[in-house]
């Protein structure tokens, strides 16, 4: 069991309190394993956190509601907490799911772009993200630009919340928002907060966590505000649909 636990999970001297000592109730080491219970529990749950708004997109044939200008600074915050998180070596459990997020929002980022029209757009987006991460991780890149990177983290999660929920606001509905994805979005940001203090004790990732909880619960209560509320409109892949048919007739 060592052999896997340590140092993955726990380190040695957690290990040796547990299961040589039996001291199950060592608090220092509690603290630890439920941090580290936490990270893999967000990393196991991003996994799919996306996905229902993925699907409702598919469904819909249609990102109404969803702003393409909020999912590129979500992008921009999400790549500079990954490559921030490489660099400086913390534990795969304090930032995993900043990768599963990453792949899920870019393909939320390329459906906007495709149900609109603009697959070739969307397209692009994918090749300038994939260059983007590819050089941010090169030696090439100074590790005090890397850091100001994670700096704009804050503003860039503001900015993108605050572009959603405008859009929220001005649509008087939040159009294909997945409640469920952005719930467990907030729930996962506030228990990064913990895990944080707990293994990385790094100020400028719990000061990106702290505002991260606050500007999802923002459009989690927006969610709640319109829960009744639905799009007036159709979806276009709709219309589309039916204008053919009419010319047919």
């Amino acid at each position: 069991a060592r052999g896997w636990l340590v140092p993955g999970v726990l380190p040695e001297l957690c290990f040796d309190e547990f299961f040589l000592k039996f001291n199950l109730l060592d608090v220092p080491c509690l603290k630890l394993a439920l941090s580290k219970a936490l990270g893999f529990g967000i990393i196991a749950g991003s996994v799919m956190v996306k996905l229902p708004q993925i699907v409702k997109l598919v469904r819909a044939g249609s990102a109404e509601g969803l702003s393409f200008k909020s999912i590129l600074l979500e992008m921009l915050a999400l790549t500079g907490t990954m490559v921030y998180s490489i660099t400086h070596g913390f534990p795969f459990s304090t930032w995993g799911e900043v990768l599963f997020l990453m792949l899920q929002t870019l393909t939320i980022g390329f459906l906007i772009q495709h149900l609109g029209g603009s697959t070739a757009m969307g397209f692009l987006f994918l090749g300038g993200f994939f260059s983007l991460l590819a050089i941010s991780l090169s030696p090439v890149v100074p590790m005090a630009m890397i850091t100001a990177m994670q700096a704009t983290n804050v503003p860039a999660i503001v900015i993108s919340r605050l572009i959603q929920a405008t859009t929220n606001y001005r649509n008087g509905h939040t159009g294909q928002l997945s409640a469920i994805t952005v719930g467990l979005l907030f729930l996962g940001s506030l228990a990064r907060i913990y895990t944080c203090v707990q293994e990385t004790n790094d100020s400028l990732m719990m000061v990106t966590y702290v505002v991260s909880s606050a500007c999802n619960g923002l459009i989690v209560a927006q969610l709640l505000y319109y829960w009744n509320a639905r799009p007036t409109g159709k979806p276009p892949q709709q219309h589309k649909q039916q204008q053919q048919k009419k010319k047919k007739n």
